[in-house]
């Protein structure tokens, strides 16, 4: 499977990537903007995965170049850059690229932070309104805890929500998050569904922020 993480510089995709490059055999598309600076990470990360004694499949490329190189393309980018995101690959997408959002539109003032919902209903439905109307959306990785992530050294139990309209999309993501050592993918319905999932991640970082010894919160359903 050919995986382009748009944005892949960033926090969710360094965490992402390292995953699927350590446990996993999926060819790693890093993408960004600035195509030097993909490349400069994507060869970081598979610096990083050498040292551990994993074969990670890497490159770095535009975000375009990317995304035309892939089945699934994972948006993570913030909720800000969603649409624009969206909006200059989308000629590369069709009807089996698969495109999943972790985006989650979020305030923060003096009480800490809290759920900024769009007036699209969610963030997955701004993606679903951006995207070409045959490509498929799913909800995944939203509740998962960027840094954690990333720390290889971290082991963890953690539940990954999934939705979207398109059941064969949906297991498609199910299983590529399955293949992460310690992740377990639950489906969650349709889209309407996504502004409870995408909700619970500014719940996970205020609980993190205000109790000691619970940095990097994920979750697990019992």
């Amino acid at each position: 499977m050919r995986i382009a993480l748009l944005g892949g510089t960033g926090d969710i995709g360094q965490g992402l990537a390292l995953r699927w490059g350590r446990d996993t055999d999926h060819q790693l598309l890093v993408g960004s903007r600035d195509p030097e600076r993909a490349r400069r990470r994507a060869e970081a990360y598979e610096t990083e995965l050498d040292g551990r004694g994993a074969d990670g499949r890497l490159s770095g490329f535009e975000n375009a170049m990317a995304a035309d190189r892939a089945d699934v393309v994972v948006l993570s980018v913030p909720a800000y850059h969603l649409v624009d995101t969206i909006e200059a690959v989308a000629d590369r997408l069709d009807d089996e690229t698969v495109l999943v959002t972790p985006a989650v539109g979020m305030k923060r003032d003096a009480d800490g932070f809290h759920y900024n919902r769009p007036d699209a209903g969610s963030v997955a439905a701004l993606a679903a309104d951006a995207a070409p109307a045959a490509v498929p959306v799913v909800g995944a990785f939203h509740n998962l805890p960027a840094d954690g992530l990333a720390d290889l050294d971290r082991e963890f139990e953690w539940d990954t929500l999934v939705f979207g309209e398109d059941a064969d999309a949906n297991a498609v993501v199910a299983d590529l998050a399955d293949g992460i050592e310690g992740l377990r993918a639950l489906d969650v319905g349709g889209l309407a569904n996504a502004p409870e999932v995408e909700a619970v991640t500014p719940l996970l970082i205020n609980v993190a922020m205000d109790n000691e010894g619970l940095e990097d919160l994920g979750v697990r359903f019992e």
